[in-house]
């Protein structure tokens, strides 16, 4: 498998195994091993998960990147966050694409549960008239 080259701009974060990084200048890396990481606008901060559907992002993206022991809470909060928004939503498809998410994220595919999840936070906005900067990066 090739390595993955990522080119990061000036002030760009990035989480990598659990580790923040911030770019003071424009960078261009590459990953020569299995890292699990997120960076840009793929990141959710913590003060910007108001909602049902970005709480769970954010359960996710902990799940996915923080310690260890913040990877097991973070799983353990993302299937009590998900368990509530599928009681709470009238939509199949929305509990379809979570019930999804949660299988990938306990296969230790948080990656794509984030992923399946960004779909959730993109129509929770569009029904709640919100239109901030999204989460991003498919």
């Amino acid at each position: 498998m090739p390595n993955l080259v990522l080119e990061l701009r000036q002030g760009d974060l990035m989480v990598l195994n659990g580790a923040s990084i911030r770019f003071r200048t424009k960078a261009r890396i590459e990953l020569a091993a299995k890292a699990k990481f997120l960076f840009g606008k793929q990141i959710l901060p913590l003060a910007e998960a108001d909602s049902p559907a970005r709480r769970i992002y954010f359960a996710l993206q902990t799940a996915y990147v923080g310690t260890e022991e913040e990877q097991v809470v973070g799983l353990a909060d993302a299937r009590a966050l998900i368990a509530a928004f599928k009681t709470a939503t009238t939509s199949a498809l929305a509990i379809e694409i979570l019930d999804r998410a949660m299988m990938a994220a306990e296969a230790d595919d948080c990656y794509q549960a984030l992923k399946l999840v960004r779909r959730i936070v993109r129509h929770e906005d569009a029904v709640m008239g919100r239109n901030p900067p999204a989460i991003t990066a498919e």
